[in-house]
């Protein structure tokens, strides 16, 4: 009887060693190789409001996959911040092994991330910043919307800052960091020009929100008393082009337009000489995010800040690229 309760033991011991052996190899197959584990992430998104944003929610999913060694867990707020903050908590209660969020707005971040932080879950900003302190995430991953503006402006002093140049302003959501930052580096360059801002409202990042905004400027002041548009994003740009066109006039003649992303509908519409200069914003910021995740749960020491490269279009660059755009 012994001998028969002995066996039994030894059996179990070796289906359990099987057991945990499949359960390595698991592991094995979803990191990559090497026996590391499956890092699961949440990633709190901002919505879907422009082609800009697809572009980068599918450059961060192509990154976190389950070949590339993680467990993605994803949200869209549809610019919702409160839905945003309730969709990071839900990531903390899961235990994730680490957050990324590309915050709607700067400010009311404090609590949520310092849950995070006493929960010992790394936190990377991706695309957007917050005004919260930098202790309470790991790193930040985007482009710089300041210089952004800086260059979108530059190009218009010199295009059009020598004569009286009204302009109004298709602004990004409020509040959130490319539209501080987009209208402060475009104000920096404009200064001392003859370029005059004569409105300026909200779009919130949207084509029809663009469209919307642009009709009301239209209403006020008449084609003829628009010169320029500044539009935080293409999709925006592109709203405006609807509402100039069914206002009578020509877009990128009778109101010259300039505008940042670099989205392919953007730069159509650059081709076709209905937009007169965009620069670019890089949303393919999926590598860099999932890399800067597995240095930081490593230990490794990284950069508090890190740029995608951004670049800029005149109508004859746009039609030298647009064919091998990847968005």
């Amino acid at each position: 009887m012994k001998k028969k309760f002995l066996a039994g033991v030894a059996l179990v011991g070796a289906l359990a060693l099987v057991t945990t052996g499949c359960g390595n190899s698991s592991d094995d197959a979803a990191g990559g190789g090497g026996g590391d584990k499956t890092i699961k992430v949440g990633f709190a998104q901002t919505g879907s409001e422009s082609g800009w944003r697809s572009a980068n929610t599918e450059s961060m999913k192509k990154a976190f996959t389950k070949d590339k060694g993680f467990d993605l867990v994803f949200n869209a707020a549809d610019n919702d911040p409160a839905a945003q903050i309730a969709a990071v908590r839900s990531f903390i209660s899961q235990g994730v092994d680490a957050i990324v969020i590309a915050p709607i707005v700067s400010d009311g971040w404090d609590d949520v991330l310092n849950e995070a932080k006493t929960a010992k879950i790394p936190v990377v900003l991706e695309d957007r910043t917050t005004s919260s302190a930098d202790d309470l995430y790991a790193s930040w991953v985007g482009d710089d919307f300041k210089k952004e503006g800086e260059t979108a402006g530059k190009w218009a002093a010199e295009q059009y800052g020598g004569k009286a140049t009204n302009m109004v302003v298709l602004e990004g959501t409020t509040g959130s960091a490319p539209a501080n930052d987009r209208a402060a580096g475009f104000g920096d360059a404009v200064k001392g020009t003859q370029i005059k801002t004569i409105a300026s409202q909200t779009g919130d990042f949207t084509r029809d929100g663009g469209k919307k905004v642009m009709e009301g400027f239209l209403q006020k002041y008449g084609v003829k008393g628009i010169n320029l548009v500044f539009a935080h994003n293409d999709d925006m740009a592109l709203g405006a082009i609807e509402a100039i066109e069914a206002a009578g006039g020509k877009p990128g003649t009778d109101i010259n337009i300039v505008s940042i992303d670099g989205v392919h509908d953007g730069m159509q519409a650059l081709v076709d000489g209905k937009i007169n200069y965009i620069v670019e914003c890089n949303p393919l910021l999926g590598d860099q995010a999932a890399d800067l995740v597995k240095k930081v749960l490593a230990g490794t020491t990284v950069e508090k800040k890190n740029f995608a490269t951004d670049g800029a279009f005149t109508q004859e660059q746009a039609k030298a690229v647009i064919a091998t755009r990847a968005y």
